[in-house]
């Protein structure tokens, strides 16, 4: 029984049956090579062992589908959350998505005047060809992070550069950024050690954080909108932190990271939430600070040490290799 229990940490489900079924064949083996003692005594405690056994594996295998579909529901509930995000940020993927398509509509008229010149101006007109491909290139960027951001796909951890991961988290909040005269300042740190996490989810986690605070500057005065975004190393890892000069977060520091509890009148409560879960999972934390005078700090901590989140993953693929119903 110890060892089936023990066997959960580093095995999945076929690893489990494994052990299980190698103690039953062991247990059979040891009661058929014991000569001495009565055989009916042997029989039955044979008999209690197997059926301990049996028992013991059943309710581990039970428990482990159990952590497996929390941790799918949480998965799936974390898409959800991504994705009504992206959504109240509409207008701001709109105006980024224009942009780009607006300098191809120029330059291709431009381009068109420069060949119906007399005599047509070639070098001109192929300079504007280069930017109209440039131009497109940028829009299919821009796409290619809101589709990346939107997909539900399986947690996919790598390494790559946290200063990089912000920066491009801002651009699908820049137009409201300028819409309500925030001022956006960024404090990267240097020779950030590489981090090891889903880089979609802690897309989300900062894209999260970035609303909440934009959302909360909205109820100050003009004057006073600063926003900064900040990396650093931290004990272990890299810290990254959202501070803001807005209305703050005052007696609900201790619960904001709360499920379904929010200040906001139509909020949800779960954004919050769901980022902790996203961190934890990545054997991080995350807390939030009053600043002085105003505002509030929401910071984060990613270890470099992966070990953690690995066990999340095999969870998690237990469920998604499963055949879905129909």
């Amino acid at each position: 029984m110890i060892v089936i229990l023990l066997s959960v940490r580093f095995c999945q489900r076929r690893g489990v049956l494994l052990f299980g079924g190698t103690c039953v064949v062991l247990t059979v083996v040891s009661l058929l090579l014991t000569r001495s003692g009565s055989p009916y005594s042997g029989s039955i405690n044979g008999a209690i062992s197997i059926a301990a056994i049996a028992a013991t594996t059943y309710l581990v295998l039970k428990i482990e589908s159990a952590q497996a579909a929390t941790y799918a529901a949480r998965a799936q509930l974390a898409h959800i959350a991504r994705v009504t995000t992206l959504g109240e940020l509409t207008a701001s993927i709109a105006h980024e998505v224009n942009q780009p398509l607006t300098a191809v509509v120029t330059n291709g008229n431009a381009g068109l005047r420069w060949l119906a010149a007399a005599p047509p101006n070639i070098a001109e007109a192929k300079q504007v060809i280069g930017r109209i491909v440039n131009e497109a290139k940028r829009a299919s960027e821009i796409i290619g992070r809101v589709r990346h951001l939107a997909r539900r796909a399986p947690a996919a951890p790598d390494w790559f550069d946290i200063n990089e991961t912000v920066l491009a988290t801002i651009p699908p909040v820049q137009n409201q950024l300028k819409a309500d005269r925030i001022l956006l300042q960024t404090e990267l740190g240097t020779d950030l050690p590489a981090v090891h996490c889903d880089q979609v989810q802690l897309q989300q986690v900062l894209l999260n954080l970035l609303v909440n605070a934009i959302e909360s500057l909205a109820k100050v005065g003009y004057e006073c909108r600063e926003l900064r975004l900040a990396t650093s190393r931290g004990r272990g890892g890299v810290v990254v932190a959202v501070r803001d000069t807005g209305a703050g977060l005052g007696a609900e520091l201790d619960q904001v990271f709360n499920a379904f509890y929010t200040t906001k009148p139509d909020g949800l409560g779960m954004g919050l939430s769901i980022a902790r879960s996203i961190i934890e999972a990545h054997g991080g934390r995350i807390w939030a600070e009053v600043n002085a005078p105003r505002g509030a700090t929401i910071q984060f901590l990613l270890p470099v040490s992966p070990k953690r989140y690995s066990s999340v993953l095999e969870k998690q693929d237990v469920v998604e290799s499963r055949p879905q119903s129909s």
